[in-house]
This record gives C-alpha cells, sequence and structure tokens, in this order.
C-alpha cells in the first residue's frame, strides 16, 4: 500500500489503559492497524498503590500530587523495560461512526519497544512501512 493511501486514526488502538497514554500513534496500513503507545500515567488509585508499594510519598491533591508522580516516578512502564510500543493487528473495515477500521484479533502480528517518543515515532514509521509492503 503506498504512504498516500495510509489512513491515520485519531485515536489509540490497543492497550487497555490508552486513555491514560499521553502518547499515540494508530495507523491503518491496507489491511493492517499498526499502533504505538507510550507515556503511561496511571490513574490516581492506580499511583497510590504504586507509591505505597515503592516506599514513595506524594505531595500534594489533585493535580500538583499527579505533578508530583511525574517528578518522583515519571511514565510508567507500558511492559517490561519499555515506556513506548508498537504493536501490528489484523484489521477489518466496519460501518462505524467513529473510525471505519477496526482491530480484527487482538492477537498481535508484530511488536517493538522503545523508551523515548523519539524512538517510538521513528519505529511507528518503521513499521507502516514493513507491513504496507504485506499489501502493496
Amino acid at each position: 500500500m503506498k504512504k498516500e493511501n495510509w489512513i491515520w486514526m485519531g485515536h489509540p488502538a490497543h492497550f487497555c489503559a490508552a486513555n491514560r497514554c499521553g502518547f499515540s500513534l494508530a495507523t491503518y496500513v491496507g489491511g493492517y492497524i499498526v499502533s504505538t503507545l507510550g507515556e503511561y500515567v496511571p490513574d490516581a488509585p492506580v499511583r497510590e498503590i504504586l507509591a505505597q508499594s515503592r516506599n514513595i510519598i506524594l505531595e500534594g491533591r489533585g493535580d500538583v500530587r499527579e505533578a508530583d508522580w511525574m517528578k518522583k516516578v515519571g511514565y510508567e512502564e507500558i511492559g517490561s523495560g519499555r515506556t513506548y510500543e508498537t504493536m501490528v493487528f489484523k484489521a477489518i473495515k466496519q460501518n462505524s461512526i467513529c473510525c471505519p477500521y477496526e482491530i480484527l484479533c487482538s492477537e498481535q502480528l508484530d511488536f517493538e519497544g522503545y523508551n523515548s517518543a523519539e524512538e517510538a515515532t521513528k519505529g511507528h514509521y518503521k513499521m507502516c512501512k514493513k507491513w504496507a509492503k504485506v499489501n502493496p
């Protein structure tokens, strides 16, 4: 599939806590969805549990407390040894108001992990190019 035919999706495409990720790229490429996520910040109750289990004292309330988490902990890994990841899934076209393409099967076909936004962005494009060649 030619790059000019790739479809950029305006939402995250995988990971059950994707709504807590500050970084997401999702692209439909010739029958596949290439999804990249990262910068995961757990919600407040999970941050409290993690902080307590790690003997970290968080200061403040609300946004101030979340900022303290970011200062003391930063982004949480979304998998072992990585704060960003790209996964590829078989896609299906749907008659949906929201997005015409959805993941057909949650079994990933390809994967790569990263630890910076720059690596994740480059990795996303590299994965798109790779899978575009599968269905030219």
